[in-house]
């Protein structure tokens, strides 16, 4: 039995590898629609931004008894969000596109909506809720790539399994929250 051969050969790739060059880091055997991978990453990129400046808000206006170990909890999310969003513009670029930071539209790029909340348990309830829409859109997104750009999903699927930890959080405060501590 023969061992399988290497797909292309060495001078095939090295051909190839300097054919359009100034594509950067895509090269011809990049396999997605590049604008839809643009467009999903920049709507990913809005999501970790609203989630940052969710969870900053949330930081700063949390009151009452359990507040501030609640608060600490949103201020790591909100350098965990920071992190994603700087990962997903630096993707992006590799890509050959322009990371949308604009203001102008972010929330309607957002998948994950901001909401104030004046409770303390509102606050985590919506942080909650934006975790499990991150969860549903990433995953989606994951699927989207597949095989035709690895780097991307497995980027996605990296913040994927934080969204996850943060939803446990989230659901792990809200269980631990005192029927006293509801109104502040």
């Amino acid at each position: 039995m023969s061992e399988p051969t290497f797909l292309s050969d060495i001078q095939t790739i090295r051909s190839r590898a300097r054919r359009h060059i100034e594509e950067g880091a895509v090269t011809e055997g990049y396999a997605a629609d590049r604008d839809t991978v643009l467009k999903l990453l920049n709507e990913a990129l809005a999501t970790e931004i609203i989630c940052v400046l969710r969870y900053r808000r949330h930081y700063f206006m949390a009151k009452g008894i359990n507040s501030q170990s609640v608060a600490d909890e949103f201020l790591d999310h909100s350098n965990d969000e920071q992190g994603h969003a700087d990962r997903i513009a630096e993707r992006i670029v590799q890509l050959g596109g322009e990371p949308n930071f604009s203001p102008e539209g972010l929330t309607s790029r957002s998948h994950a909506e901001y909401v104030e909340a004046g409770l303390l348990t509102d606050m985590i309830k919506e942080n909650l809720v934006a975790e499990r829409i991150a969860i549903d859109s990433y995953s989606e997104m994951i699927r989207y790539f597949g095989d035709k750009d690895p780097t991307s999903r497995r980027l996605m699927e990296e913040i994927l399994a934080v969204e996850e930890e943060h939803a446990e959080d989230m659901s792990d405060l809200l269980t631990e929250m005192p029927g006293d501590d509801l109104q502040h």
